[in-house]
C-alpha cells in the first residue's frame, strides 16, 4: 500500500510510538489522522505534521466510528489504520496486599486488546467498501503488541495477556480480511524509549539498556515506526508478528 496521498489514522498518535509512526507516515505523503483521547497532544502533532486531530476513546463503538469516518472522507478513503493506544499497569496476581484487583486486569485488557479490536472491525468494516488498488488491495491494518506477549514477566499478567491477545488475533484476522483484500499485520516492540521511560532515572535506563544484546540501547520510536511503513508499503506481508527488539528476551523479573 503506497503512503502518497493516502488516508491514514493512528491511535495513541498524540505521543510516544504513535507520534512517531504519525510523523513518518506524512513525511512519506500520507493524509495522516491523529486519535488520541489527549485533545492537546492530538493537535499538537497533527498540526506538526499537518495532519487531522481526532479525539476519543478507542474503547467506545462511537467515538472510533467517528474518527473512522472523518478519515474515510479524505482521499479515496481510509487505507491504513496503525493502533498504537494502550497503557501499562504493572502488579502481581498474588502480591503483598491480596489478588491483583480485577478492574485493573480488566481496564488493561480493555484498552489494550478490546480498544484494538475495536478499531480494526470498524476499521475494516470501511476498507471492504472502498475500490480495489493495485493487487486488488483495500487495505492495511498494523496492530501494536510487545514482546511481554511472549516473556511476560512477574507483575505483568495483564499486560502480558493484552498483548499476547493482539499477537494471536493477527492471523485469524488476516485470513478473514483476505478477501476483501485487507492485510493484517502486528509489531511487538521490546524495550523502546517512550515518555514513559523517558522519566526514570539515567541509571534505570542505562540498565535496561545494558540487557539489551545489539544494539545495547533503548529502541527510537523511529525505529518502530520504520518497522510500520514496512508492514505498510510491503503487500506480500500479510498476517505476521514482527519482534523489533534487539534480540532482548525477557527474564522472569
Amino acid at each position: 500500500m503506497k503512503l502518497e496521498a493516502t488516508s491514514a489514522l493512528v491511535t495513541g498518535g498524540g505521543s510516544g510510538l504513535g507520534a512517531a509512526t504519525a510523523r513518518l507516515l506524512a513525511r512519506h505523503g500520507a493524509m495522516v489522522h491523529v486519535f488520541d483521547r489527549n485533545r492537546e497532544a492530538a493537535e499538537a502533532v497533527a498540526a506538526e505534521i499537518g495532519g487531522v486531530a481526532v479525539f476519543g476513546d478507542v474503547t467506545s463503538e462511537a467515538d472510533a466510528a467517528a474518527a473512522l469516518d472523518v478519515a474515510n472522507a479524505a482521499g479515496d478513503g481510509l487505507r491504513i489504520l496503525v493502533n498504537c493506544a494502550g497503557i501499562g499497569l504493572a502488579g502481581r496476581i498474588l502480591g503483598k496486599a491480596g489478588p491483583l484487583p480485577l478492574a485493573d486486569f480488566e481496564t488493561v485488557i480493555r484498552i489494550n486488546l478490546v480498544g484494538s479490536f475495536n478499531m480494526l472491525r470498524l476499521a475494516a468494516e470501511r476498507m471492504a467498501g472502498l475500490a480495489e488498488r493495485d493487487d486488488k488491495a483495500r487495505g492495511v491494518i498494523v496492530n501494536t503488541a510487545s514482546v511481554a506477549a511472549f516473556e511476560g514477566q512477574i507483575g505483568q499478567a495483564a499486560y502480558a495477556a493484552s498483548k499476547g491477545g493482539i499477537v494471536a488475533m493477527a492471523l485469524p484476522a488476516a485470513r478473514e480480511f483476505a478477501r476483501f483484500g485487507i492485510r493484517v499485520n502486528t509489531i511487538a516492540p521490546g524495550i523502546f524509549m517512550t515518555p514513559l521511560l523517558a522519566n526514570l532515572p539515567t541509571e534505570a535506563q542505562e540498565s535496561l539498556a545494558a540487557a539489551i544484546p545489539f544494539p545495547a540501547r533503548l529502541g527510537d520510536p523511529a525505529e518502530f515506526a520504520d518497522a510500520v511503513r514496512f508492514a505498510v508499503e510491503n503487500n506480500y506481508l500479510n498476517g505476521e508478528v514482527i519482534r523489533l527488539d534487539g534480540a532482548i528476551r525477557l527474564q522472569p523479573k
